[in-house]
Order: structure tokens, then sequence, then C-alpha cells
């Protein structure tokens, strides 16, 4: 009788609902409902977003979590501009019981792109801004939350920041965990550009072979302009090297649509943010090499996609081979490529908490 009513409620509940969307947009509807069940509602946590001045720039901080108790890891999002902030519903949720979680939009990037003067961003996008604009803000949350240290995640692009960051401050990390690392950038575009060929070719997918073989030998001698770069990842990433057994991604692209945290001027941003910080970084992102870090200051983690082609691993895992630190792990997940926290978000809240989260003290 009990599971007749609790069924009748929800099914009138659910009709009224349905009623009301003839009024309202199935859009708002959909994310109203996400906003609410991603509310913060423990006594002890923590949900507020903020503007930071950071190397004279608005940047957006968005920190989520059940309990300020916990340790807080800070996630250094990809790209250049690709924010994680409007994708953490996705994924995050139950991180956020084990972890203060704090993304922010960096310089150029999605709300902080929308919130600033471009002409004077314009100024200031090189890596090394971003390093000290990474470090800068962890002092602050550090301070802002009561912490003695914070964790560091980077992912894709962001780990070139990020690791860079912990190679510069050790004192302000507990430890360091790369996901989707980018070692040398140059061998990552070869590979990448080796593996869509070569399943191109056992596709004998025409198409493919004739864009791919348009730009070779690649990267070789010529310019690294942006439109060669795409024409190499686009076919690296159809054959699953972004999202394993995936030729199509909106599950990814169009997320930020659903999210809580932007609204549809902000998502329009992310597209116009990657663009304006892309050309300015080209040359320096293409310079990026890791190899000759032989020694790691603190602990240092990489979780790595087994089908990953656009960071793959393999300079990955001959670099965490050689190095040497505190202590070093090397996780596989393997059925993810280059988006593992959203395509094994189960394995990789796993890993934080039995293996990084005890290095908290």
């Amino acid at each position: 009788m009990i599971k007749l009513l609790i069924f009748i409620t929800l099914s009138l509940t659910l009709q009224s609902t349905l009623a009301q969307i003839s009024s309202d947009t199935l859009y708002d509807k959909s994310k109203a409902i996400i906003a609410d069940l991603d509310s913060i509602v423990t006594p002890e946590g923590i949900q507020e977003n903020f503007l930071l001045d950071i190397g004279a720039v608005n940047q957006w901080v968005f920190t989520r979590g059940k309990s300020k108790k916990n340790p807080v890891i800070l996630m250094v999002h990809g790209g250049p501009a690709s924010p994680l902030a409007p994708l953490a519903w996705t994924f995050q949720r139950p991180i956020e019981e084990y972890f203060t979680v704090v993304n922010y939009d960096q310089r150029g990037a999605g709300k902080t792109y929308h919130d600033n003067d471009t002409i004077q961003l314009d100024k200031s996008i090189h890596i090394d801004q971003y390093v000290e604009d990474c470090i800068e803000i962890t002092e602050l949350i550090r301070k802002r939350y009561d912490k003695e240290k914070v964790f560091l995640l980077g992912h894709s692009w962001g780990s070139i920041v990020a690791m860079t960051a912990a190679l510069r401050r050790p004192d302000l990390f507990y430890a360091y965990i790369g996901v989707g690392q980018v070692i040398k950038t140059l061998e990552n575009e070869k590979l990448s550009f080796e593996h869509g060929l070569s399943k191109a070719k056992e596709n004998n997918n025409q198409e493919a072979i004739t864009e791919l073989m348009s730009i070779a030998p690649y990267p070789g001698t010529e310019p690294l302009t942006r439109d060669r770069i795409i024409t190499a990842r686009k076919w690296a990433q159809y054959y699953g090297g972004l999202a394993a057994y995936r030729n199509e991604f909106d599950f990814f692209f169009k997320s930020p649509l659903l999210s809580p945290e932007y609204n549809i001027n902000d998502v329009r941003a992310i597209h116009q943010g990657n663009i304006f910080t892309l050309e300015k970084l080209l040359d320096e992102f293409l310079s990026v090499d890791f190899t000759q870090v032989t020694t790691f200051p603190i602990p240092v983690f990489q979780f790595m996609g087994k089908h990953d082609y656009s960071s793959p691993t393999q300079p990955t895992v001959e670099w965490i081979d050689q190095v040497n630190a505190p202590y070093k792990k090397a996780v596989w997940f393997h059925d993810s490529s280059h988006l593992l926290p959203i395509e094994e978000p189960g394995k990789f809240l796993l890993e934080l908490v039995s293996s990084v989260r005890p290095l908290a003290k």
C-alpha cells in the first residue's frame, strides 16, 4: 500500500511537472532540475562562485564540497580556454564528498573571458602568466579555506600550467595529478597524426586519408597552424582519441548548455575564448618539453586513458618511468581516452580517494 501511494504521488508530481512545461521551455526546466540536484545542502558544505583579481584579471572561481573539513583539490582545466566548471555537473558530485573542489576559468576562458577587456587581456596570454595565476589562486584559496596545502590536478593543456606550478612552488601542494598529461607537445602531435592515419587506412576511409596526407609530413618543418592541428586532431579524435569507442562528442561539447553555472552567453564565450587564446599561445605551446625533468619534488600521479590520442600516453609513460619523486604512480583507465573523469567517473573517484587523499596531513 505504501509503495502504491508513493507511486501515485510520484505520478501526480510528474504529470503536474509535464503540464508546467507547456508554459516554460524544456531547456529551462532541465537546467533547473540539474541545479536543484547539484545544490550543496549539507550543513558543513560549501558552494560559492566568486571573482578574484589574479594577475590584474578578474578570474571566476567555483568552489563546491560537502564538508569544509575535507582537503582542497584545485583543478586546472584544459584547452587552452576549455573550462571544467560548466562540465562539473557531469562528473564531480561524488568527488565533492571527499574533497572541496575548486575550479577556475583561466584568463581568456569562459566566464573570465566574458567578463574582461580582451584588448588588455591580449598582452598577458603567455604560459608563464598562467603559471603565476595558478600559484596566486592557490595562495588565496589556502587562506580562504584555512588549508596548509592543496592537491593540484591539471588536465590536458592545464597539465602544462599545473605541472610547472608544482615544480615552481612545491611547498603549496600535497601532490600533483596529471590527467591527459602533456610531456612533449610535438611528440604528441606526431603520435596523434599517426594514429588517425593508421585507423583511416585500416578502415579504408578515403576522405580521412586525403585530408591527412594533405598536411603530411606532420608535424614536419612547415609552421604548425591552427588549421593543420585541427585536421590532424579531427581524425585522431574521430577514431576514439578524444572519447573511447566514440566518434561523436555532443555529450562533452554540449554539456555546458545545461550547466547551472553558465548562461547562454557564457557558453558562447567558451568558443570565443578558445579562438582568442590558442593563436597567441601556439608557439609557446608547441615548444613545451618536460622530458628533461628527471626529479619531481612532490608525489606525482599520472592518470592515463588507454585510448588517448589527444594527449597520447607514450611520452607520459616514458616520463614517469624515469622520474625520481617522493612517490609516483601511473594509473591506467582502460575504457577511457582523453575525457577520463567523465568516461570512467567511478574509477576516477576511487583513485582520488584511495591513492591521493591519504597524502593530506
